[in-house]
């Protein structure tokens, strides 16, 4: 019985093949080369655009920011609000074709280079062999007995990691707060109880992925991970192993003629040791694998030192993309449509938007001078940043009038209600009505754009007097 249980625990329990399990955690290696800088780069700019997004103003506020209270998003002169939050269904869909379209010619490139967990996962193990040294060092002092040395760089670590997670975590929600507020209340304690369990939530987050997680993330949680294979075709660039020139495999000594029937692998174990999921990609194509080229940067090293010619280890297709059509660019044609659909909606997009309710105290009335009276509300919201300003006018050859202001303005961003009376004129119409109700129509007229809002309403009137 003991034994049957202890089986069933290494099937639901264990993360990788069940033939040759692997460790639970990766040490990998520190590796220097061309897709290293690369990444790197490419972090460190995709990094402070993240930063230092929300520090842009515009016109006085900040360019870029999800206002949840307001129920509005700020992108520099344009407001979003829910009602328009279509433009956002075509991004998605814009974001879906093109991330398929790039996997189905470059694998899981996205997943190497650009996604935030890889690249706090980097950042974290770099801290990491900053503060405890090589894989080998980090890896020999988790078994090293208690002692104050361990102790101490295991703080000096974790503090770090929950430093950066802390700041991700304030960069993050300076996208929903303002920036400027949210680092000085936070800094000063005087937030929110909700900010602050907000920041701590994320910044938690971002701890156990980047600094616990890590690997376990692409591998299991991801869904891209595990949806990607079914776009890869035999013209899709992936990392790979040249099998043909590197088997056999085996070591020898540098400075020496390559010994008869060896390949060109060495078998040292580098691509091994650096790669962050750790997979051997000399076993060929592997979910696990996310094109970091890691293992290539690994492998060009040890070949410069052997005099071997590098790209035994690199991306390469398994056959040429032939000239024509191809599935590949229903892909590419798809996210071009996608996109093209989200310009064109963002070009009729209405800088506002005009609605026109009956008053529901009254159906009408009879004014001191005789005349029947209907009150409208007008609720007018400005999805601009700039302030508006709107008339309203009726049709005056049915001899109908509106009393009061007719010119009214609208603050950026809100939505303001304004109550008028529309006054019929001719006061013989009384004696002969065919129907209490007729159709009138009001025209809510933006000043600066002359963009034009005709609402259709009903007009109200009866020979009883109130």
């Amino acid at each position: 019985m003991s034994k049957t249980k202890d089986s069933n625990q290494a099937v639901i329990f264990q993360t990788s093949h069940i033939d040759k399990p692997r460790e639970g955690k990766i040490y990998f290696r520190e590796q220097k080369g061309l897709f290293q800088r690369i990444r790197r780069y490419l972090s460190s700019l995709l990094m402070l655009v993240f930063i230092l997004l929300p520090w842009i103003e515009f016109n006085g506020q900040q360019a870029i920011l999800f206002d949840v209270g307001q129920q509005q998003f700020r992108f520099f002169s344009l407001v979003l609000f829910p009602q328009d939050f279509t433009l956002f269904m075509w991004l998605f869909i814009f974001s879906a074709f093109l991330l398929f379209y790039i996997t189905r010619l470059y694998g899981r490139i996205w997943c190497g280079y650009t996604c935030p967990q890889t690249i706090w996962m980097l950042m974290f193990n770099w801290i990491e062999r900053r503060v405890e040294g090589t894989h080998n060092q980090s890896k020999a002092l988790d078994k090293a007995p208690d002692s104050i040395n361990k102790w101490a760089k295991k703080s000096i670590k974790h503090v770090l990691w929950l430093n950066l997670s802390l700041l991700t975590a304030l960069v993050f929600m300076s996208y929903f707060i303002p920036a400027k507020s949210l680092y000085i209340d936070f800094i000063n304690m005087q937030s929110s109880f909700l900010v602050q369990a907000w920041v701590y939530f994320f910044a938690v987050c971002t701890y156990i992925n980047a600094g616990w997680i890590k690997d376990k993330m692409c591998l299991h949680m991801c869904p891209y991970a595990r949806f990607q294979s079914a776009f890869f075709v035999k013209t899709t660039t992936l990392m790979t192993y040249d099998t043909a020139r590197g088997e056999g495999r085996g070591p020898r000594k540098m400075n020496q003629a390559k010994p008869e029937g060896k390949g060109d692998c060495v078998d040292c174990n580098l691509c091994v040791q650096v790669c962050p999921v750790g997979i051997d990609i000399r076993n060929g194509l592997q979910y696990e694998c996310i094109n970091c080229g890691l293992c290539a940067d690994a492998c060009d090293g040890v070949m410069a030192k052997f005099n071997y010619a590098k790209g035994l280890i690199s991306y390469k297709a398994e056959q040429k993309q032939a000239l024509g059509f191809s599935f590949n660019h229903v892909y590419g044609s798809l996210a071009c449509l996608s996109f093209v659909f989200m310009l064109t909606w963002f070009e009729f997009r209405d800088s506002s938007e005009v609605n026109v309710l009956r008053d529901r105290q009254a159906l009408y009335r009879i004014n001191t001078q005789g005349d029947v009276e209907n009150t409208y509300i007008i609720k007018t919201l400005n999805k601009t940043q700039q302030v508006k300003e709107y008339q309203i006018t009726t049709d005056k050859m049915l001899g109908i009038e509106i009393a009061g202001d007719k010119v009214f303005t609208v603050e950026p961003g809100q939505l303001q209600t304004h109550v008028i009376a529309v006054v019929d004129k001719n006061k013989n119409r009384l004696g002969n009505l065919d129907s209490p109700f007729k159709d009138i129509e009001l025209v809510i007229t933006d000043i600066a754009t002359d963009e034009r809002f005709n609402k259709a309403v009903s007009f109200y009137q009866s020979n009883d007097a109130w």
